[in-house]
């Protein structure tokens, strides 16, 4: 295989210091500025992040709010966000997948009582469960139904609830997508409008980093951004565990921390075996299929899932 001629850091023509909205800035030369100049380039994506959630509301082009939601799924990225933008969300969005950690979701509900945001937990209209009974347990080129299943449907639940009148309102919904999370983010949109409601995703040109360093700017400044205990855990939040990317013992990893949950899995397993489904349908996290590129406007888990496994699920 022929080496690449450039690295990222030499093909980056962007400033670090002053994230634009094209290019995001590569670790390498993240990894050269001084401590006091990482915290200057974050303030700056501070401030970015809220011009992106300034310029969708544009594109309401008039009409009137129905509400401006922060999607909180409990994981590392989405509670950042929530931290930076409780202030101007009226609601936190968490669509509970019915496959997930309840302490995630406990975390979820503590976090915004804490910060007195209304959260608005939505259940989708059919659960994991029948769903795999149906059609078995889905690999990485279907993860795609795993999320319109689980977790745009209960979206569509809150737009239906707040958008009273479509001609005239519109919702925003306030998303934790990064660019750098994995291939299929790459060009993700930094805001979009999809009928009655706006999407804004104002981590867009964050990198894991940058992250980091809010949280340290904001446990010094005395308020600090809540850590949630499962993905100190298992490396990930645990609010969704369709398996669709899941990695090899990662089943065998929240068996240690939370066997409640992977004695579901197992039971779930052998249901979908005596459903009549046959391998590698009946095994949860197969792996086998490969994975798309259609990407939902959520699963950041997922896609750290699948940036961990060098994508190796292909099969």
């Amino acid at each position: 295989m022929t080496e690449a001629l450039f690295t990222e850091g030499e093909l980056f023509t962007g400033d670090a210091l002053n994230p634009d909205f094209d290019q995001v800035c590569p670790p390498s030369v993240i990894a050269e500025l001084t401590a006091e100049q990482r915290e200057q380039r974050v303030r700056r994506l501070v401030e970015q992040g809220h011009q992106i959630v300034d310029k969708a509301w544009d594109l309401a082009d008039g009409r009137m709010s129905a509400g401006w939601c922060v999607l909180f799924s409990g994981g590392n990225d989405s509670t950042v966000l929530a931290h930076m933008m409780r202030h101007r969300a009226q609601y936190a969005i968490h669509a509970n997948t019915t496959i997930g950690i309840e302490a995630t979701r406990q975390f979820v509900r503590d976090t915004c009582k804490s910060w007195g945001l209304e959260l608005l937990e939505r259940v989708a209209p059919v659960s994991y469960r029948d769903w795999v009974l149906k059609r078995g347990f889905l690999g990485p080129a279907l993860h795609y139904i795993m999320f319109q299943k689980l977790k745009e449907r209960a979206l569509d639940q809150v737009k239906r609830e707040l958008v009273t009148s479509p001609r005239k309102e519109r919702v925003l919904f306030i998303a934790g997508r990064r660019r750098a999370e994995s291939r299929r983010r790459t060009n993700i949109p930094l805001m979009e409008t999809d009928g009655s409601a706006i999407w804004a995703s104002p981590l867009a040109m964050w990198t894991k980093e940058d992250m980091g360093v809010y949280r340290a700017i904001a446990d010094r400044d005395g308020d600090p951004v809540p850590f949630n205990s499962v993905s100190d855990a298992i490396g990930m939040s645990g609010e969704c565990l369709c398996g669709a990317f899941a990695q090899a013992g990662e089943l065998e990893r929240i068996r240690l921390w939370y066997p409640d949950t992977a004695e579901e899995i197992d039971q779930l397993q052998a249901d979908v075996r005596a459903a009549g489904h046959k391998e590698p349908f009946c095994v949860w996290g197969h792996g086998k299929g490969k994975p798309t590129e259609k990407s939902g406007r959520l699963c950041d888990s997922c896609d750290q899932q699948l940036t961990l496994s060098g994508m190796a699920a292909d099969a």
